[in-house]
């Protein structure tokens, strides 16, 4: 990808970064993904492509806040 491609795309809360902002980054290595075949609405799908590039990832997201919400729900009741 280049620069001219990665600034298209960039939000818009990350143009101005400072020149030392990674300086202290810490890289996380994130989890690996498992492949599945998942059936959903079409306009379900339609809706979450239309938000841009990474749709599945946004779709992941939404699944693991609900999990999480979940999980507190019935440790609150248990």
């Amino acid at each position: 990808m280049s620069e001219r491609e990665i600034h298209a795309t960039s939000p818009p809360e990350l143009v101005d970064l400072p020149d030392d902002f990674w300086n202290e980054a810490t890289v996380v290595v994130p989890t690996p993904k498992h492949p599945i075949s998942l059936r959903v609405d079409a306009d379900v799908l339609e809706w979450f492509k239309s938000q841009g590039p990474r749709y599945q990832s946004r779709i992941d997201a939404v699944l693991r806040s609900y999990m999480i919400h979940r999980q507190a729900s019935r440790r609150k009741a248990g």
